[in-house]
């Protein structure tokens, strides 16, 4: 085990590496054009002509002015002019840059606006690349407002940031390579399974399989191009995530059934207990009001068909208002 001097040391440097390279990209997503003391411009939209909202932002729910009063987290966010989502940029049905128009789609990239139109009236949204390893470096040194990426809720991650949800719900599945089939996590003891650094499948894996060699990356990308080359007999990951891949990579295929059934929830600083209440009420506004829905409906229903929104609350190591 390491030391606690040890342990800072490292922390420290975790911070400042996510934070170097966070203020890195922020720049060059930021750099738009125009002079005074206009926002910056937003991925996907400097230069670009104007195209209609879509379909699951009408009549979507903004906030009442009274709920984020002078010295409070969201008032800041609004003197910005846009929410900073820490996000994937190449996460099909999650959160994915389109190349052609240059805009953010996805269920996550979507519910990031749903949250920008509640504070703007308008879903003015910065979304800033994070990885598992950077999620709460980037929340801690508040380079971030909130994180939308599939984050499972762990007791582990709950110490060291807020988690507002569940917003998504899924079990874990196998993917391999068609005709390599595999019907239980215990099929791949002696081989070797990859898995997205610092997710709880790490553990399902050690405890099914223990004498797997388990090869983990930080991004879904490197999984699905490590799992493509051979590197590995099967990549385990969460169910939603693997819907999304598969529908890009046809050559996949889903072995057994789902298991251990995990809860996703929004990142939000751990020191920022306004915003995480904020979310809150915005999040079970949009279950209620069917904008939950239409997200659902604009990305992963059209690989997963009608699902129930979570409850919010639901489940240990979430934010829950108080009494």
């Amino acid at each position: 085990m390491r030391s606690s001097t040890a342990a800072r040391t490292s922390r420290r440097t975790l911070l400042a590496v996510a934070s170097a390279s966070a203020l890195a990209l922020g720049l060059s997503a930021c750099g738009g054009s125009g002079g005074g003391s206009s926002a910056p411009a937003l991925p996907g939209q400097s230069g670009a002509p104007a195209a209609s909202a879509p379909t699951f932002l009408d009549g979507a729910p903004v906030a009442a002015a009274a709920t984020m009063a002078d010295g409070t987290t969201m008032a800041k966010i609004r003197k910005r002019g846009y929410l900073i989502v820490g996000g994937s940029s190449d996460a099909p049905l999650l959160s994915q840059k389109n190349p052609v128009t240059g805009k953010y789609e996805g269920f996550d990239a979507y519910m990031g606006q749903l949250l920008a139109t509640y504070i703007f009236g308008k879903p003015n949204v910065h979304i800033l690349s994070s990885a598992t390893q950077t999620r709460e470096a980037l929340l801690q040194n508040h380079t971030v407002d909130v994180v939308f990426q599939t984050y499972s809720i762990t007791p582990e991650r709950a110490k060291q940031v807020n988690f507002v949800g569940p917003y998504l719900s899924s079990g874990f599945e196998i993917a391999t390579r068609k005709g390599d089939n595999v019907s239980s996590l215990a099929d791949l003891n002696g081989k070797t399974v990859i898995a997205g650094s610092n997710t709880p499948a790490i553990a399902e894996i050690k405890k099914e399989a223990p004498k797997a060699k388990v090869l983990t990356f930080d991004t879904d990308p490197a999984c699905v191009q490590a799992l493509t080359q051979g590197r590995g007999t099967a990549y385990v990951q969460d169910s939603i995530t693997l819907a999304a891949d598969l529908k890009s990579n046809p050559g996949f295929q889903i072995n057994g059934k789902p298991f251990d059934t995990g809860y996703m929830g929004i990142g939000v600083p751990k020191d920022e207990s306004d915003m995480s209440s904020f979310v809150n009420t915005w999040l079970n506004t949009t279950i209620k009001d069917g904008s939950w829905t239409k997200v659902w409906n604009a990305s992963l229903g059209s690989v997963l068909g009608d699902v129930t929104p979570p409850t919010p609350g639901s489940v240990p190591d979430v934010y829950t208002p108080k009494a």
